[in-house]
């Protein structure tokens, strides 16, 4: 008995170290390091981006009121981070944003869960999502405007057929990808239909399903913006308002500050999705705890 338990403590310490190796045997690095080797990458990208735009002004391609440069720019966009009604515009835009998504979200997953299951809505759908996923956000801008008029509605539903059919088919792929030998291990559980899709399918889906989420957050700013720029609703201001008014006033430097306001968004939730991605690797066991 003494030998054998000698023995199992040994396997044991062997195992100890082997998940040690395959976890990469690293401590976690202090979350000023990890926050310096985030910041510092993408300050050096600021940097080349403004010396870029500087001597593509000095170059004198165009003039300073068509094209504006940095030193213009800059203090126009910290004008407009003062003042009330700019961030009421951004708030705006935000809760379209944020609005739209979230009804794509639940109609992608919803369409998403019954063609993938179903080989007849397959059959029938499955080439009509993937269409309705290349269709330009604007040509469906005609249609809306004449069937909800100049308002909120016509927008919104813009941003919803650019951001659903993405969400859905990215859903469809990780059910398709999900391996055969955890449909089976359910379908052994007890699990049918709706367990088998919560427990098991769903979960396989993942990492499928958040790059769709992804794809159709970008489709959906997109939309939004078009949207913005075509649908001008009266008293209520908007990014993409003033993107149309600075456009018209021939306001370069407004022009310029609003776009950084719009890609420093975009970029932002961007890394929200990054978050969330490098957190489900980890949980999967693909990214090393210690990055």
């Amino acid at each position: 008995m003494a030998a054998d338990q000698v023995t199992t403590d040994t396997h044991a310490r062997q195992l100890a170290g082997l998940d040690a190796l395959e976890l990469g045997g690293g401590t976690r690095r202090g979350i000023a390091p990890r926050i310096w080797g985030r910041i510092w990458p993408m300050a050096l990208a600021v940097g080349m981006v403004l010396a870029i735009w500087q001597g593509v002004v000095w170059a004198g391609f165009w003039p300073d009121y068509v094209f504006a440069g940095p030193a213009d720019v800059v203090p126009v966009l910290a004008g407009r981070l003062t003042s009330g009604e700019y961030w009421e515009a951004i708030g705006v835009t935000m809760r379209r944003a944020v609005t739209g998504f979230a009804v794509s979200v639940l109609l992608g997953l919803v369409l998403g869960a019954v063609v993938s299951r179903i080989r007849v809505l397959r059959a029938a759908f499955g080439s009509l999502i993937t269409g309705l996923q290349t269709m330009p956000s604007i040509a469906w801008f005609p249609l809306a405007i004449l069937l909800f008029g100049l308002t909120e509605s016509a927008i919104t539903f813009v941003v919803i057929l650019g951001a659903a059919p993405s969400i859905a088919n990215g859903l469809i792929a990780g059910v398709d990808y999900t391996p055969p030998i955890l449909l089976r291990a359910g379908h052994v559980l007890g699990f049918r239909r709706l367990q088998l899709y919560r427990h098991v399918i769903l979960p396989a889906s993942l990492p499928s399903f958040l790059a769709g989420l992804k794809q159709g957050w970008a489709f959906a700013w997109r939309s939004l913006m078009a949207g913005e720029l075509v649908v001008i609703i009266a008293h209520q201001s908007s990014l993409g308002e003033r993107l149309f008014f600075d456009r018209e006033l021939a306001d370069s430097a407004g022009l310029l500050s609003t776009m950084i306001v719009i890609l420093i968004i975009g970029i932002g939730v961007d890394l929200l999705f990054e978050t969330a991605d490098n957190s489900l690797r980890r949980r999967w066991g693909l990214r090393q705890v210690r990055d």
